[in-house]
């Protein structure tokens, strides 16, 4: 998590310098993939009730590493042009066995999965889809500007976005503490939504703009429900000061903002104003406070797993320190990016350097400075 969270610091800080292909595979394929890879395995066995992943499924995040860096390094080097290919090839192999591995883990559980495999699944297939797109430019040259399109929008909206949108319907009750009980029949529901959405908004961008304002209205209606039933039951937790939740919030937000930037700019007389830029605002927007939200949750668990007492809370206090003014930040940031102002990728960069500062210091105080109990 430090190494993508480091990754796309980097990459908005170096964004001004190199080339917006460049830093976006920075952001997106060095640090998102392989980051959501581990993460997937991680909550796979859960939503399966099934045991814990092999070790062997490790390398399936370094692999989708490897793969991005190769993406990367041809980006920035014009004599390695090769890399794209090999990259993509890597990455579709890391994506197909992480497929594969779920839908044998769905054959063999007892009873029916919890709907967020589906959007994982969903997810999976979007980013496959996306990594062939490139593959195939490679032979249909003529092809190659509407397919980079296609591969962007189905990497973003698709594999990320779907990811995210399974996540945090489930996240954001686990951090308030209050579970909601419509959040599995919602998520049955709106999977085909956002699916047609994500399709129409990538098709749309490659080859017929109209598509993609149908698309855009298609995608927003999942992620607008649940942020109106996220006012109605978390509106305290979601206008604090201090914690996860803000950051959640300000994260979905920052996807529907995105998303509707995207579809705006697939239309060829909103395409001419250059200072719509839909993936930066996806990327300060959303991407940040989405991790940095997930990270102030998730690491004392994955740190320590297992029965959750008063050294997961504390850390978990610690980082979440200030969540809520770090989440208007990201806002700002995503707003003045997704309009082209550089300043605010810098604020972006700014704002999770002073998240990994502050994560850095409550781990050490965590893991060195107190002493682990014998519980």
């Amino acid at each position: 998590m430090f190494l993508a969270l480091t990754a796309f610091a980097a990459a908005l800080l170096w964004s001004p310098h190199a080339g917006r292909a460049a830093a976006l595979h920075l952001i997106l394929a060095v640090g998102a993939m392989p980051l959501i890879f581990g993460a997937m395995s991680h909550f796979i066995p859960v939503l399966t009730r099934t045991r814990s992943a092999p070790g062997a499924l490790a390398t399936v995040p370094v692999l989708a590493l490897a793969g991005g860096a190769l993406v990367v390094a041809a980006l920035g080097f014009p004599g390695m042009l090769w890399g794209q290919q090999a990259g993509a090839l890597l990455a579709v192999t890391a994506a197909s066995a992480l497929f594969v591995w779920s839908r044998r883990r769905r054959a063999g559980m007892l009873g029916r999965p919890h709907p967020g495999l589906d959007w994982y699944e969903a997810a999976l297939a979007c980013l496959v889809a996306a990594l062939l797109a490139i593959l195939a430019s490679t032979v249909w040259p003529q092809q190659a500007p509407a397919l980079r399109r296609l591969h962007l929008h189905l990497n973003t909206l698709g594999f990320v976005g779907l990811t995210a949108m399974g996540t945090l319907a489930v996240l954001l009750p686990t951090v308030a503490g209050r579970p909601d009980p419509q959040t599995s029949p919602r998520l049955r529901r709106d999977l085909p939504w956002a699916v047609a959405g994500t399709l129409l908004v990538a098709v749309g961008a490659a080859w017929f703009g109209p598509l993609a304002w149908i698309g855009g209205a298609l995608w927003a209606a999942p992620p607008a429900r649940l942020g109106t039933r996220w006012l109605r039951l978390y509106r305290a937790e979601i206008v604090a000061l201090h914690g996860a939740a803000p950051l959640l919030a300000a994260a979905l937000a920052g996807l529907v903002v995105s998303a509707m930037l995207g579809a705006a700019n697939a239309i060829p007389a909103a395409a001419t104003l250059h200072s719509v830029q839909p993936a930066w605002a996806f990327v300060a927007g959303f991407i940040l406070p989405l991790v940095s939200g997930a990270a102030s949750q998730l690491l004392p668990v994955w740190l320590r797993p297992g029965m959750q007492g008063g050294w997961h809370a504390r850390l978990r206090g610690n980082l979440g320190r200030y969540g809520g003014a770090r989440a208007i930040l990201f806002a700002i940031a995503g707003g003045a990016a997704g309009t082209g102002q550089e300043w605010g990728l810098l604020l972006g960069a700014v704002t999770l350097i002073l998240f990994l500062l502050q994560a850095g210091v409550a781990l050490a105080q965590a893991l060195i400075i107190q002493p682990r109990s014998p519980s």
